[in-house]
């Protein structure tokens, strides 16, 4: 159980309670499908080494910057000082959003350099105010880039396993990124917080620039009063007015209108996924809309994806990625009965045909505060695991 004030308890509550609503440097070199070391790769695909001391976070959202670069969000993070660690015993953890950008070498290397902030001599998130802020799906409008954030605060209620509320919901605001260093950027807000009502745990669990507008696939769930709802919905706001979206929201109904007032006996779930991160992204191979997220059951053992003519839907039936979770396999030596995986998403920048990149987090059940535990003891748990999927 988490005790309350535990500075650790973000790294279960942000897998577990939205899934429960429903070694060396680089141990990610354990696994057995990691390209040989010194073989140089057909193709640039993701990899997260501990590095530039970053040692393991979770979300893992991406979106190209340029030709060159792609910026990395990741939620709340361990954090050492750089160099040879073989565990995370008595390692910091920065509780909010850090930031990476990658690269691909002209030898399809990829490289990542992370931007971890200071301040006072400790580690701190990357948007470093008062508030704890997770970081969702970005997007670029009009050469503006956008990075949504859930603000997240204590509830002070005693008892409470997971004594923390959504507090409110965000867009930081970039006008310029052409800066090597994120750090170097200057950003400002956006605030949706008042227009948004409280069943909306995340707004941009992904976001979809298209035809005009930003869509949203909210993950809402009502379960105290009837009608019970428990899902993605679907909004959107015109691109011409990202930056005032307060009475520009719009949710998509059941009898296929657009409202600017969300009616809960008239929204429609889009998306039976419930999940508060997922991936919604148009593919030109087999000209369709393309959502890939982890389910909720079984502790998030299946990558799942769905299809649709238009982001509205009507959406295919689920159908399973053959991607392996040894995190979840009795038999494999990074299982642990206290792991639970989530965060499943693609990286379309990387996919190639009906051939998907996509990346998942695990993480584990197991009391933080313990400088014994698995998610301790294991640089492997708990940083974004990629694969290479085929979809029909």
């Amino acid at each position: 159980m988490m005790k309350r004030n535990n500075p650790y308890a973000a790294l279960k509550i942000w897998g577990m309670i939205f899934i429960i609503l429903i070694s060396l440097c680089s141990c990610s070199a354990l696994y057995p499908d990691k390209l040989n070391a010194g073989v140089a790769p057909s193709r640039c695909l993701p990899d997260f080494p501990d590095k530039d001391g970053w040692y393991g976070g979770d979300g893992a959202y991406s979106i190209p910057l340029d030709s060159r670069r792609t910026l990395w969000l990741f939620g709340d993070t361990f954090v050492s000082c750089p160099g040879w660690r073989s565990d995370r015993v008595d390692m910091d953890v920065v509780l909010g959003t850090t930031l990476g950008i990658s690269t691909c070498s002209r030898d399809n290397e990829f490289k990542i350099k992370y931007y971890l902030e200071h301040k006072d001599g400790k580690f701190v998130s990357s948007f470093s105010g008062e508030e704890w802020l997770w970081p969702q799906d970005p997007f670029i409008v009009n050469n503006v880039l956008y990075i949504p954030l859930i603000a997240v605060a204590p509830a002070n209620q005693k008892g409470e396993v997971f004594n923390f509320k959504v507090a409110g919901h965000k867009f930081v605001r970039v006008r310029d990124f052409s800066a090597e260093d994120p750090r170097a950027w200057h950003y400002d807000f956006v605030d949706l917080t008042s227009s948004l009502p409280m069943e909306i745990s995340a707004f941009a669990t992904t976001s979809v620039v298209h035809d005009g507008y930003v869509y949203f696939y909210p993950f809402y769930v009502r379960l105290k009063e009837k009608p019970h709802i428990f899902g993605n919905i679907l909004a959107r706001i015109p691109a011409n007015q990202i930056d005032h979206p307060q009475d520009a929201i719009e949710y998509f109904t059941r009898d296929g209108r657009w409202e600017r007032t969300l009616e809960p006996e008239n929204i429609k779930v889009v998306l039976d996924a419930g999940v508060s991160e997922l991936s919604v992204r148009y593919h030109d191979a087999c000209r369709k809309w393309v959502a890939v997220y982890l389910t909720v059951r079984n502790k998030g053992n299946q990558l799942l994806y769905q299809t649709a003519d238009r982001p509205e839907g009507p959406w295919s039936v689920p159908k399973v990625l053959e991607v392996r979770i040894p995190e979840l396999d009795p038999q494999s030596p990074f299982y642990d009965k206290g792991n639970f995986c989530y965060a499943g998403k693609e990286h379309i920048e990387f996919s190639r045909d009906k051939n998907l990149v996509v990346t998942y987090v695990c993480n584990s059940s197991e009391d933080m505060e313990s400088q014994t535990t698995f998610i301790r003891r294991s640089l492997f748990l708990y940083r974004p695991v990629v694969r290479e999927a085929a979809y029909e």
